[in-house]
């Protein structure tokens, strides 16, 4: 059954997400992220949850990208934990905003070199004629920061879902789950609401 005595999700978020980083073999924060374009049309992707915190869950991409096009467009997202081993899901609603200039650079200066290059490099969603240019862009990005750091692109930075609805589902025998939501009494208030409800 699942129990808290806390009036937030996030001591709970916490609690799940440290069980998942021991029984996960890969990518313990791998989640789903949902966004709608300009005319209300879904798409959905797997990316990496970098840091969370009780102001929200921060993930990185290129804002020129199909996803970040869409965050611009209209920041309401959703988010989708799912750890098999677990038998348990976290879903996340909420509002996607940019991280500060200095959290992005500090995040993206700890990154491995290859990846920093990456995303200089990469045109990330825009059409692609060969392999061959990507590789030729890795090695011209290479040369031209060769000795000095790579500096992160205007480009590139990260987003920090603000939640105000989040769902904890654990599995249960012939299929009774447990399902429980906490959800803001409104967009702007800090008290959250707790409901069972019925699997």
């Amino acid at each position: 059954m699942i129990e808290t005595t806390h009036n937030s999700p996030y001591a709970l978020f916490d609690a799940w997400f440290k069980a998942a980083e021991h029984s996960e073999t890969d990518d313990p924060n791998a989640m789903s992220l949902a966004t709608v374009d300009e005319e209300g049309k879904p798409s959905s992707r797997m990316v990496l949850l970098k840091k969370h915190d009780s102001d929200g869950f921060v993930f990185y991409t290129n804002f020129n990208s199909r996803k970040g096009k869409n965050i611009l467009t209209n920041p309401n997202v959703a988010l989708l934990f799912h750890w098999k081993t677990l038998q348990r899901q976290i879903r996340i609603e909420g509002h996607a905003a940019k991280v500060s200039h200095q959290e992005a650079d500090s995040y993206f200066a700890s990154r491995d070199r290859l990846s920093q290059i990456g995303a200089w490099a990469s045109a990330q969603s825009q059409p692609l004629e060969n392999r061959a240019i990507l590789e030729q862009k890795v090695a011209d990005f290479t040369e031209k920061y060769q000795n000095i750091a790579v500096p992160r692109p205007s480009h590139w930075s990260g987003f920090r879902v603000m939640p105000f609805r989040v769902e904890f589902w654990q599995d249960g025998a012939y299929r009774l789950h447990e399902r429980l939501v906490f959800q803001r009494k409104n967009q702007e208030s800090t008290d959250w609401q707790v409901t069972r409800l019925y699997p």
